[in-house]
């Protein structure tokens, strides 16, 4: 996680230094800089025309071009990307959607359930034509999508007996806007009464009811007592212009951001006593203050921050933000860093997207598990504080320089989305070339592995825990004793040796139990030879007894012992004990209980049994190599007791041969540990 994390941060910064590069190339190729102004009259009228739309101003009655450029300046100072945006948003000949709305509930789940946004709707009665043609029609919609207006129409043959009730009983137009300025208030329905069907008049009406909700001032002294006024909104934004109403943009971003942020007009236009605004800092018009607890902003002095609905919208959006919006962001942010594991991940193709979406899946529900107590967090009523000191964090940082190039960074980017994947399309095969060439240094096979051979592996993996749980979920040693195993029985029954059987996973081995052996001294040949001699003709029957089952268990193990004797690499690097027989020992009285050897008389020295695990059984040979125990050798033991040599049984083992090389038990299954019984006493009681 902590990788994908460090990518998707790199990715970031490579976003912000090719922003930064783009604005190098275009102040080169052009000359100017996005955050340079532009002079009004040096542009055409249709220019200037675009310009008056995006902000929503209307234009139908200034035929002069001079007119035109007086509105242009009386709303606000004009950069070069402003202008840019404009342009290649009139450019673009992209259809908007309008809603088709099927009955009485549609029509109130989107319109009027809705509480911070505005509807256009267009009624269409039985019987009669609609009102406005389908022409202009798209023409609205158009213009009034620019603002964040949703439009729709409802056919009263759908639905007759709502149209009745309402009244609908001509083809009109009905606007939806929240009645109230506090958040989730009532909405109002507003009918078209105009006589005129131009999609500017239509616009001007919209205009007009949308910035009905908005405070304006008319004095100085008006002024001077709102701007000293404290009630329950932190944050407030000022409009000082030289306007008959705010623009279209502006009154858009109220009903947005109802209950949150206070959108005040300041009318100047006939003012002749300026000082008030003097005084609080206000020296040209028209101007865009924000006022914050923290003190006075002006909106427009950094990168970014156009007079447009879309780039105040983000501005405000960092300075205020909803939980929805923190929300959506975080979304965004936990489903790029999954997507980087698509080229983190290294092997076939299916096993890229098959882990991609496992982790899509994982980051996605532990997103939204982690926001449920946070939800409930905020609901109480105690943190109140912790909010507003969390806000003012939001409102120090995303009023700083950097924070503006982070906002004109995001607009950009999200304008052009082809650029945006690309350039993470081409950060990831970066990461995907380094990574394989990281992989490749440390000697992995996974790089390699193809789609076939992947998937035979997850089969098997599917499979290995399908049919032995108790394999993959059990660990050795148990706390348990079970003094027979019937999961053995039903496992022969259903796997018998001529079937396949499924793979066993391997992380058993790792807790199966390893010591070193040990001797307690040394003797000479001689000794160990009449020891030897002289306890031959005691065990006779029971070393012909062992031959012939030891002969019958390792027929099949002989030729990868031969093979790894070949092969010439010791077994251990300490000296060979001295006491290691060739079989294993035991005490006499033990030799009918069990075949697996026995140690010599009292009087030999014999190895450190003290160090060996008290359900292991005493023996000098490993049966896998043929080999006796050196003294320091690393042994492992299995769970039916028989001790081998470590790398000996790791490699029968993981060769898929699950068993004991001597009784065959499975070494992944426990069994009742043997233990030694104590020698009884020679002394008779008195």
């Amino acid at each position: 996680m902590w990788v994908k994390l460090c990518c998707l941060l790199l990715y970031f910064l490579a976003l912000f230094v090719l922003a930064r590069v783009f604005e190098a190339v275009a102040w080169y190729e052009s000359g100017f800089l996005a955050t340079q102004l532009v002079d009004p009259v040096a542009l055409s009228f249709r220019k200037l025309r675009t310009i008056l739309e995006c902000r929503g101003l209307g234009y139908s009655g200034l035929p002069e071009k001079k007119d035109v450029r007086e509105l242009v300046e009386k709303s606000g100072d004009l950069m070069e990307g402003e202008l840019y945006s404009a342009l290649k948003e009139e450019e673009a000949s992209e259809s908007v959607s309008s809603t088709n709305f099927s009955g009485e509930m549609h029509f109130y789940e989107l319109v009027e359930d809705t509480k911070d946004g505005i509807w256009l709707v267009q009624v269409i009665a039985n019987d009669r034509s609609p009102l406005v043609g389908k022409v202009h029609w798209e023409k609205m919609v158009k213009k009034v999508s620019r603002f964040g207006i949703r439009t729709g129409t409802f056919n009263c043959s759908s639905d007759p007996r709502y149209c009745r009730r309402r009244g609908w009983l001509k083809s009109t137009l009905i606007m939806s806007v929240p009645q109230t300025s506090t958040s989730k208030g009532k909405v109002m329905l507003k009918e078209y009464s105009g006589r005129r069907i131009e999609v500017e008049h239509i616009f001007k009406w919209i205009t007009a009811h949308a910035a009905s909700r908005i405070k304006t001032i008319y004095n100085s002294e008006h002024l001077k007592e709102e701007w000293n006024k404290s009630d329950q909104y932190r944050v407030k934004i000022y409009l000082f212009a030289n306007l008959d109403q705010p623009p279209a943009f502006f009154s858009a971003l109220s009903v947005k951001f109802t209950g949150r942020v206070e959108f005040i007009f300041v009318n100047v236009e006939n003012w002749d006593n300026k000082s008030y605004m003097a005084e609080i800092g206000i020296y040209k018009t028209p101007s865009y203050i924000l006022r914050t607890p923290e003190g006075i902003y002006r909106y427009g002095n950094n990168t970014g921050e156009f007079i447009s609905l879309r780039a105040m919208d983000s501005f405000l959006r960092s300075l205020q933000p909803e939980v929805n919006d923190l929300f959506v962001l975080s979304l965004v942010l936990v489903n790029l860093m999954a997507w980087m594991d698509l080229f983190i991940t290294q092997g076939a193709t299916i096993k890229r997207f098959v882990v991609l979406i496992s982790t899509l899946g994982t980051y996605n529900s532990l997103l939204i598990i982690s926001w449920l107590p946070v939800l409930g967090f905020l609901q109480l009523p105690y943190l109140d504080s912790f909010y507003e000191y969390s806000l003012k964090l939001f409102r120090y940082s995303n009023t700083t320089t950097l924070a503006s190039w982070v906002r004109a960074d995001w607009m950009f980017y999200s304008s052009h989305p082809a650029l945006f994947l690309s350039t993470y399309l081409g950060h990831g095969l970066l990461i995907d070339y380094f990574e394989k060439k990281r992989r490749r240094n440390n000697n992995t096979d996974e790089v390699n592995a193809n789609n076939l051979e992947w998937l035979s592996s997850l089969w098997d993996w599917y499979t290995s825990y399908l049919f032995h749980p108790i394999a993959s979920f059990q660990h050795f040693p148990f706390d348990s004793d079970w003094d027979e195993d019937p999961d053995l029985f039903l496992e022969r029954l259903a796997f018998p040796d001529l079937w396949l059987h499924p793979l066993i996973p391997t992380d058993y081995i790792k807790n199966l139990p390893m010591w070193r052996f040990k001797c307690l001294g040394v003797h000479s040949d001689e000794e160990m030879l009449e020891t030897f001699q002289d306890s031959e003709s005691d065990s006779d029957s029971e070393n012909k007894e062992l031959f012939s089952s030891e002969k019958e268990v390792s027929e099949d193990d002989e030729l990868n012992a031969s093979q790894r004797r070949g092969e010439g690499e010791p077994r251990c690097g300490a000296e060979t004990c001295s006491c290691a027989n060739k079989y294993c020992h035991r005490e006499p009285y033990e030799r009918k209980a069990r075949s697996y050897g026995s140690y010599g008389t009292a009087g030999d020295m014999e190895p450190d049994w003290s160090v060996w695990p008290s359900e292991m059984l005493h023996c000098t040979e490993c049966v896998v190599c043929l080999e006796n125990f050196a003294n320091g050798c690393l042994l492992m033991g299995l769970p039916c007791g028989h001790v081998f040599h470590q790398n000996c049984i790791v490699m029968w083992l993981a060769g898929g041969r699950h068993c004991c090389p001597v009784c065959r038990w499975a070494s992944y299954k426990k069994k009742q540990p043997y233990t030694h019984p104590q020698p009884l006493s020679n002394d008779t009681p008195s």
